[in-house]
């Protein structure tokens, strides 16, 4: 362990931690940590509650923050096409995080209190949508996200701007058509699309190692017959992860054609509570930041102590006031997914469809 560090507060600042050749300042780094903390407290909260049936059902991204906090902090914002779109993926907690989500919303949706701002209790925990961010719901359906990012972007393109549309997915999940839809979509001549479609890779497709499966060790090679460039990162690593970000987003939003990249991250609560949520004791994103912050001086170790004890009573508290929240009622289960149409005087309550 580092000796206790006496450099001034305001030299730590100017400090940061290293990567090969690249190089976060510490504010940056401390603001990076502090969200990848209080994500994985958020994530462990809402485990323990798939345990003690204060929710029936777990799945999220802890060994993910890292690389999730660093896209957070770089997304443009907004609503409209003049922003970028995001289509995410059960997994981008960090994200959200980063984005202003506060933990009580994720633990909310967790509890199916009828407080959960993204479906009102009525959907899996994690899966997200906030349309003053662009944030277009997360699908339970493997890489469906994939098929309808081409969608967003070729209204941004057509807008104008430097939006872009960043889709998110799980390395596995690149066998489904919709991942190689999105390839075709964003690359006809002409009509090239930006859209950074990023990989998670955590080597496993729930138990189904990647290695047995795909011939390719990643999801970017595919890029190479369409024509995407694409760059693998250590996802673990939230200095490396910041500048892939940065590089892919630039040149998506300067070209206006697509990126690849793949994020190689831990899976450290398994695939979800259906598996149990046994911690697979791979390496620890957080452990490992914490570590170089340490060498590099720019925080101490009483200083970190203090941010977990802060972030676990930030979702204990978030936990307490969910399980105030009323569940939701049985009239609102078509609240919000129905919109209104002119033959609905004709077929009155009938949301079959019909014409």
């Amino acid at each position: 362990m580092p000796k206790k560090n006496s450099m001034p507060v305001k030299e730590r600042a100017k400090a940061g931690v290293e990567s090969g050749e690249e190089f976060l300042p510490g504010e940056l780094c401390l603001k990076l940590h502090r969200i990848m903390v209080r994500a994985r407290y958020m994530e462990e909260r809402m485990i323990k509650m798939s345990k003690s049936g204060e929710g029936f059902f777990w799945i999220g991204g802890p060994g993910e923050e890292a690389f999730n906090a660093c896209l957070g902090l770089q997304v443009k914002k907004g609503e409209g096409p003049a922003y970028d779109y995001l289509h995410l993926h059960y997994r981008n907690s960090a994200t959200m995080v980063a984005m202003g989500m506060e933990l009580i919303d994720g633990i909310s949706q967790m509890g199916m209190t009828f407080s959960d701002p993204f479906s009102v209790g009525r959907n899996f925990p994690s899966h997200f949508s906030r349309k003053a961010w662009n944030v277009v719901p997360v699908s339970s359906v493997i890489e469906v996200q994939f098929a309808m990012a081409p969608g967003t972007a070729i209204v941004q393109k057509r807008h104008g701007g430097d939006g872009v549309t960043i889709v998110v997915g799980g390395e596995a999940g690149a066998a489904e058509g919709d991942f190689t839809s999105c390839l075709i979509w964003s690359t006809r001549p002409g009509n090239e699309l930006p859209v950074l479609m990023i990989t998670m890779n955590n080597g496993w497709g729930i138990s189904t190692a990647h290695c047995s499966q795909h011939s390719c060790e990643y999801t970017s090679e595919r890029g190479k017959a369409f024509g995407i460039p694409g760059e693998v990162v250590d996802g673990n690593d939230p200095v490396a992860s910041w500048f892939a970000i940065e590089r892919a987003l630039a040149h998506c939003r300067s070209e206006r054609k697509p990126f690849m990249l793949d994020a190689v991250v831990s899976r450290l609560y398994g695939h979800s509570s259906s598996s149990g949520a046994p911690h697979s004791g791979e390496a620890d994103c957080i452990a490992q930041f914490e570590e170089k912050m340490l060498s590099a001086g720019i925080i101490e170790q009483g200083a970190i102590d203090q941010i977990h004890e802060d972030a676990k009573a930030e979702a204990e508290a978030a936990l307490a006031q969910a399980m105030k929240e009323p569940k939701p009622r049985i009239e609102d289960i078509e609240r919000f997914t129905y919109a209104p149409s002119d033959v609905d005087p004709v077929y009155p309550k009938d949301y079959t469809g019909l014409p």
